[in-house]
């Protein structure tokens, strides 16, 4: 049966045409243009962030956090395997091991009572990924790194619009990245932020970003020459991106308040037998990015994810641990028991969820009729 009911669809807010033809009448489309400024204006407003990079995705705004950090063979970093793949990639570029660690059942977050334990004298980093745009115990794992002098990287790709206790997820460890590719709440197709928490960093990652040159201390004024000064690459989000994002950015609101519309309709509907909810919990404002639920096992998800296609309903499971693939093998080590990462991997469906959406009651309805 054809698919009636995708399982996302990319936002328009109405606005990116006119900001694109407008960007390509200006006839330059390389970075940090008018439509850039304009962009992280509003961004450091959305996310009260003191410096932010535009980039072409949040995989290269962890490349150059690695490269910041000096990250080189034998250094290791910490994270969760329920993860992507960006987030080991950037650190095994560098030639680190990455050190993974067990999820928290409830939100599928990194377990931070598990943190302390996998810190070696070779620990550089701990990168946490905030699942669905809901954070993690971000109090508790500032604590281990302050006091372990350990650099703390969110993985905040799923989070525009996402709070931890009043502080919008990025701007709490030392860096943060928000993707802005197509599957994510607001996109440019590919694009991608940097936000640099640690004042020291910043000089060093314009640098960076600027191929390893003194490009932008020019523009600022600082320098009068142009000259390559360290390591670096070109990680400039195009203007092109830049002023389709700007348009996004002008439906931020009405988006979020439409899918955390919809995802509790899915929460309220979903009072099924073999069906488990997401965790709501306090102090943390998500952004509806995505709507899960958990089922039995694997067979049973499988079986319902069958079951939906047939009724015109595209639903999808998500991350394979890393620590259970041929790279996550080979640059990567699992540290403690594996009591939920491939056990809640394997059971996970993810919902469609998308502005605009109005099928969650038929969405509901057919999975109820699945059980019965």
């Amino acid at each position: 049966m054809v698919t009636k009911i995708p399982f996302s669809r990319p936002f328009v807010s109405g606005h990116e045409q006119e900001y694109v033809l407008d960007a390509i009448a200006q006839k330059d489309l390389t970075g940090d243009g008018p439509y850039s400024r304009l962009v992280i204006k509003r961004l450091k407003e959305i996310t009260e962030s003191r410096s932010i990079l535009l980039t072409p995705s949040a995989t290269h705004g962890l490349e150059m956090v690695a490269l910041a950090l000096n990250i080189r063979a034998g250094d290791e970093v910490i994270m969760s395997s329920f993860n992507f793949v960006s987030c080991a990639n950037a650190f095994v570029l560098r030639g680190a091991k990455i050190v993974f660690v067990d999820i928290r059942p409830d939100t599928l977050n990194i377990d931070e009572t598990l943190i302390e334990a996998a810190i070696s004298a070779k620990t550089r980093a701990i990168v946490v990924m905030h699942y669905g745009g809901v954070a993690c115990a971000m109090d508790e794992i500032m604590d281990i790194a302050l006091r372990r002098n350990i650099y703390v990287v969110e993985d905040a790709a799923h989070c525009i619009s996402a709070y931890y206790k009043g502080k919008h997820l990025g701007t709490i460890g030392h860096f943060g990245v928000i993707s802005f590719h197509s599957t994510k709440n607001i996109h440019c197709g590919e694009g991608g932020a940097l936000l640099i928490n640690d004042k020291q960093f910043v000089e060093r990652l314009e640098i960076i970003r600027e191929k390893g040159t003194n490009r932008q201390q020019l523009i600022d004024g600082k320098v009068d020459r142009y000259t390559w000064v360290d390591i670096g690459s070109s990680y400039l989000m195009s203007e092109l991106n830049a002023a389709y994002l700007y348009g996004q950015l002008h439906g931020l609101e009405l988006l979020t308040k439409n899918r955390l519309d919809n995802w509790q309709l899915y929460y309220n509907l979903l009072n099924i037998d073999g069906v488990e909810l997401p965790t709501v919990l306090d102090d943390i404002r998500p952004n509806a990015h995505i709507f899960y639920i958990k089922l039995a096992d694997g067979s049973v998800r499988d079986k319902l994810i069958e079951y939906l296609e047939k009724h015109g309903i595209k639903s999808v499971f998500h991350y394979i641990p890393l620590h259970s693939s041929t790279a996550g093998k080979e640059f990567g080590t699992f540290v403690g028991q594996d009591d939920y990462t491939t056990n809640e991997s394997e059971r996970l469906l993810r919902l469609p969820l998308y502005f605009g959406f109005e099928g969650v009651r038929y969405v509901c309805a057919t999975i109820e009729s699945f059980f019965q």
